[in-house]
Formats: C-alpha cells, sequence, structure tokens
C-alpha cells in the first residue's frame, strides 16, 4: 500500500494497488482533481481529469 495526498484539502488516501482505493475515492466524492505521492523519495503528482503524471 502506497500513500497519496491531495493536494487541494490534505486528505491522505491509499493508492488504487489497495482494496479500498481510497484516494481515488476521494476524488470521485470531492472532485478534487490532483494528488501526489506521501511516500519518501517520491516526488510526483497525478491529475484525475486529464490521466496525467507531473
Amino acid at each position: 500500500m502506497h500513500l497519496r495526498r491531495c493536494l487541494e484539502c490534505g486528505h491522505i488516501g491509499c493508492c488504487d494497488s489497495s482494496p479500498n482505493k481510497h484516494a481515488t475515492k476521494h476524488f470521485h466524492a470531492t472532485a478534487h482533481p490532483v494528488i501526489q505521492s506521501f511516500e519518501p523519495g517520491e516526488d510526483w503528482r497525478w491529475c484525475y481529469p486529464d490521466n496525467l503524471m507531473g
């Protein structure tokens, strides 16, 4: 399991490899579009509407 942080509100959720996919569920519930990895040493972001990593 890997953690993701919502850049709009700071919510921490688990990744899509986890059974509950909390980060994606948070996007669907709130429409907050961008998350970033909350894992040490990782520095990337994901935009759900555009399906783009940055």
